[in-house]
C-alpha cells in the first residue's frame, strides 16, 4: 500500500480516487435497476418471481415466497447453542445501548392560551434487507430489528436472498431471536421494489433499512419517496489515526478487516510517525500471506488504500474530518483528547484495544453507518430512524386574537388570501 505525505502534489488526486469510488451509479446498472423496479411496481408478484428465477436461480410462488414457521424452526435448530448464546448476548448489548435513544412526547405552554408539543409515533411497518448469497449477516438483522422493536414498530418483515430458496440457519435463528416471524426469500433490486410498492404477497412498508450490493443501493435510491430508506450504503471504509504508541500488527489487522469486505472497500492509515508507516506497510504484506480473502484485500488496498503521513496529530484529525469515514479508529496515546477534534465520522473507536470489528458485532452501538463521506450530515441507524415526529399546536381564542392578525398579514405578503381568511373569519366571530 502506497505511503504518501498529505503535502505531496498528487495527494488531492489520491483523495479524490478514494472518496469518489462507487459514488456515481453506472449508467447501465441504473437502467437495469430502473426496469426491475418499474416491472415489479406494475406487475407485482409476476415480475418479482420472474426476476428471482432469472437473477437468483430459484423458483418461488405465492405459496413458497414466505418462509413457513416449520422452515424457520428447522433452520434455526441447526445453529449451535454456543453460537446462539453469543448472538443473544449481542442482542442484549445492542438493546441496552439503543434504549438510551428513546424520545418522549412533550408539550410546553410558553404563553397563556398556547400549547405546543411533539408526539413521537412509531412507523407501522418496516422492511429489513439482510444481504445473502454466499454469506449470511445475522448481525445486520440484529442492528436493524432491535432498534425498530424498541421504537415500537408495529410490524417488522425481513427479506433475504436465499440460496436455492432455503433460509440460512443463522438468519432464521436471529430473526427468531428478534421476534420476526415473516421472512420472504427474495433479494436484489426486485425485493426493494416489492417492499416499496407492495405486491400480491409482499406487504408495502413505510421504510426499508439494511445494506446490499450496488443494485440494492440503486433500487433504494430509486424508490425513495415511495417509501423511506435509511441511507444509500456504499463500499465499506476505515480510517485509522495512529501515533508512535500503536502496535503495527494491530493497525495492519484493522486495515485488513475492512479491505477484505470487497474490492471497492477503502482502508487508510493517517499518522505523523514515518517509522510506524513503514512498519505497518511491512506488516500488511505479512498478514496478507495468510488471509483467506487475500485477493480481495490486495485489490482493495491497491486501488483505494493509502498510508498518509502528516506533520502532527492535529493534521491527522484535519484529514480524518475531510474523509468523514464510516469507521474511525484513534490508536493513539490519548484518544479521548483527540476525540474532541473529531467532527465527522460514522463511529469512533478509541484506544489500542477497540478494533472496529468489536463494534460490528457485540459492543452495542449500531454498525449500519454512513459511508462515502456522508458522515458529514448523516448518523448511524438508531431508534430515531423508526419513529415520526408529529407537531402539536393548540391556540385559545385569546391567543389567536393576539397572533392571528400577524399571521394573516404574513399570508397576505405571500399572496395566500385564503390562508389569511381562515384566521380573519375566526377573529370576526363568523361561522361562514
Amino acid at each position: 500500500m502506497r505511503i504518501a505525505r498529505t503535502t505531496d502534489s498528487d495527494f488531492e488526486a489520491l483523495y479524490q480516487r478514494i472518496t469518489q469510488r462507487g459514488r456515481v451509479f453506472d449508467e447501465d446498472l441504473w437502467k437495469v435497476v430502473e426496469k426491475i423496479v418499474d416491472d415489479v411496481a406494475r406487475k407485482g408478484d409476476e415480475a418479482l418471481f420472474d426476476y428471482t428465477q432469472r437473477l437468483d436461480g430459484y423458483a418461488l410462488t405465492a405459496e413458497t415466497v414466505a418462509a413457513s414457521g416449520k422452515e424457520l424452526e428447522e433452520a434455526a435448530s441447526r445453529v449451535e447453542a454456543s453460537d446462539l448464546a453469543i448472538m443473544r448476548q449481542a442482542a442484549q448489548r445492542i438493546e441496552a445501548f439503543h434504549r438510551h435513544q428513546i424520545a418522549e412526547n412533550w408539550t410546553v405552554s410558553d404563553e397563556p392560551g398556547i400549547i405546543l408539543g411533539q408526539r413521537i409515533v412509531p412507523l407501522e411497518r418496516v422492511g429489513i434487507y439482510a444481504p445473502g448469497g454466499l454469506a449470511s449477516y445475522p448481525s445486520t438483522v440484529l442492528m436493524a430489528a432491535v432498534p425498530a422493536k424498541i421504537a415500537g414498530v408495529g410490524e417488522i418483515i425481513l427479506v433475504n436472498p436465499s440460496r436455492g430458496g432455503q433460509i440460512h440457519p443463522l438468519i432464521a435463528a436471529t430473526a427468531k431471536l428478534c421476534g420476526i416471524s415473516r421472512i420472504f426469500k427474495i433479494g436484489g433490486a426486485q425485493a426493494v421494489a416489492a417492499l416499496a410498492y407492495g405486491t400480491e404477497t409482499i406487504p408495502r412498508v413505510d421504510k426499508i433499512v439494511g445494506p446490499g450490493n450496488a443494485y440494492v443501493a440503486a433500487a433504494k435510491k430509486m424508490v425513495f419517496g415511495q417509501a423511506s430508506i435509511d441511507m444509500i450504503a456504499g463500499p465499506s471504509e476505515i480510517l485509522i489515526i495512529a501515533d508512535q504508541t500503536a502496535q503495527p500488527a494491530f493497525v495492519a489487522a484493522d486495515l485488513l478487516s475492512q479491505a477484505e469486505h470487497d474490492e471497492m472497500a477503502s482502508a487508510v492509515l493517517v499518522t505523523p510517525d514515518e517509522v510506524l508507516a513503514r512498519e505497518v506497510s511491512v506488516e500488511l504484506k505479512r498478514q496478507l500471506e495468510r488471509l483467506p480473502r487475500r485477493t480481495i484485500a490486495e485489490r482493495s488496498l491497491e486501488a483505494f488504500g493509502a498510508i498518509l503521513v502528516t506533520e502532527n496529530l492535529e493534521g491527522a484529525v484535519t484529514v480524518a474530518n475531510r474523509f468523514a469515514p464510516e469507521h474511525l479508529e484513534l490508536i493513539v496515546e490519548d484518544p479521548w483528547k483527540l476525540l474532541e477534534g473529531i467532527k465527522h465520522a460514522g463511529a469512533v473507536f478509541l484506544g489500542h484495544y477497540t478494533p472496529e470489528a468489536v463494534g460490528d458485532y457485540i459492543a452495542g452501538p449500531n454498525h449500519v453507518l454512513p459511508t462515502g463521506g456522508t458522515a458529514r450530515f448523516s448518523s448511524a441507524l438508531g431508534v430515531y430512524d423508526f419513529v415520526k415526529r408529529i407537531s402539536v399546536v393548540c391556540f385559545s381564542r385569546e391567543a389567536l386574537e393576539d397572533y392571528g392578525p400577524k399571521a394573516a398579514r404574513f399570508a397576505h405578503l405571500e399572496g395566500l388570501d385564503a390562508h389569511g381568511n381562515s384566521i380573519s373569519l375566526r377573529l370576526a366571530g363568523k361561522n361562514s
